[in-house]
């Protein structure tokens, strides 16, 4: 049995991953403990992605496939999955097999490999992520190529295959289509992973820059304090989209009311609308609460002002580590902690998610990054 903490686990082939959206989510080998997340993925999956990834009605998954599908042995027989939380969004695996087809093992260096990913996830380029990255898996094993067989309808996943940039044959048998990928690196496979990673990361950015609505989590009643200030100069500064404060000493029942002139709430749950952004202004030792409320919600940013981290020490570096591991285990971006603020004086957004009361007016095309707060 191989778990997350055996010796033969390749934590190696961990890795976050930017989405086409410019959401974030984590890549890992699969695991014997993941039976109950892979069943769950499962069931959530729409019957038409699971006729095309069996080829029949396949309502769910057996006791047998539930083995299968989390047993490998990392060498011949390797599974991936893509996570947001501790929920798989989709899957990979190859296994490999000889020239007849039949499983085999090296010095044999083919494989068949198949994807699926959650009806509800399709479309921010995860299936091209998992490819991208069981690809790398396959040639660390000794496997030269891929085979997949893809039902003709499935035009999505032979969209995957073909926009990869890897020299491809393409035949149709049996009813499918026939494909073999050979995974040598070619100038197109990595101008396509080149350009992938930064569309997706312009998009991230952009979601950190320009969010239509921002809650800051850690405002007080007295309007002294972080989070208090950035509130203030969010409003002041004329921010375009929605803008909410949250305070946890706010008493029930007074969820919306006003605070300094903006819509107050207990938690970030209690807002009922979509918040794209969070800047974060509480003690360090709540910051970890204040993260899953907001990924729980569906936040697609963080800005953390709290210190008490790397700059602090040991014990706060190992603080730091756990609030990015954190963050990225719900999909989001992270700028701090400790962090100044976010300021973004484009005309259709005016936002200053910072400590800066006056912050530069001047519009162009410049932008400044910086990793020092003070």
């Amino acid at each position: 049995m191989t778990t997350a903490s055996d010796p033969s686990y390749p934590a190696h082939w961990e890795a976050d991953v930017v989405l086409r959206d410019g959401g974030t989510a984590r890549i890992r080998p699969i695991t014997t403990e993941d039976a109950g997340r892979l069943v769950s993925f499962y069931e959530q999956v729409s019957d038409e992605s699971k006729y095309y990834r069996f080829f029949a009605p396949y309502p769910r998954l057996s006791d047998r496939d539930v083995h299968r599908f989390t047993h490998h042995d990392y060498v011949d027989r390797v599974g991936l999955a893509a996570t947001i939380g501790d929920e798989f969004i989709g899957t990979v695996r190859y296994d490999r097999i000889g020239p007849d087809g039949r499983p085999a093992s090296a010095p044999a260096d083919e494989a068949e490999v198949a994807f699926l990913v959650q009806d509800a996830h399709q479309g921010r380029g995860v299936a091209s992520a998992l490819l991208e990255h069981i690809g790398a898996v396959a040639r660390e094993r000794g496997i030269r190529r891929f085979a997949a067989e893809v039902l003709p309808a499935n035009t999505k996943m032979i969209k995957v295959f073909t926009d990869a940039g890897y020299q491809q044959k393409r035949s149709f048998e049996d009813g499918s289509v026939h494909l073999t990928l050979d995974l040598e690196p070619t100038a197109e496979s990595l101008a396509v992973q080149r350009a992938r990673e930064q569309r997706a990361e312009a998009r991230s950015v952009q979601r950190l820059l320009a969010p239509g609505s921002v809650a800051v989590i850690g405002v007080s009643r007295s309007g002294s304090g972080v989070g208090a200030a950035a509130l203030r100069n969010l409003r002041d500064g004329g921010f375009h989209g929605h803008l909410y404060a949250v305070n946890e000493a706010r008493a029930p029942g007074m969820e919306g009311d006003l605070l300094d002139g903006v819509r107050a709430y207990r938690t970030v749950a209690d807002i009922g609308a979509p918040v794209d952004l969070a800047v974060i202004a509480v003690p360090a030792q709540r910051v970890p609460d204040a993260v899953a409320a907001c990924g729980e919600h569906g936040v697609q940013g963080l800005v953390v002002l709290s210190a008490g981290y790397g700059e602090s020490g040991p014990e706060g570096l190992d603080r730091q580590r756990e609030l990015v591991r954190q963050a990225r285990s719900y999909g989001m971006r992270l700028i701090g902690p400790n962090a100044f603020g976010v300021i973004n004086t484009a005309a259709d957004v005016e936002m200053n998610a910072s400590l800066a009361p006056a912050p530069a007016t001047a519009r162009g095309r410049i932008g400044l990054f910086t990793q020092s707060g003070a």
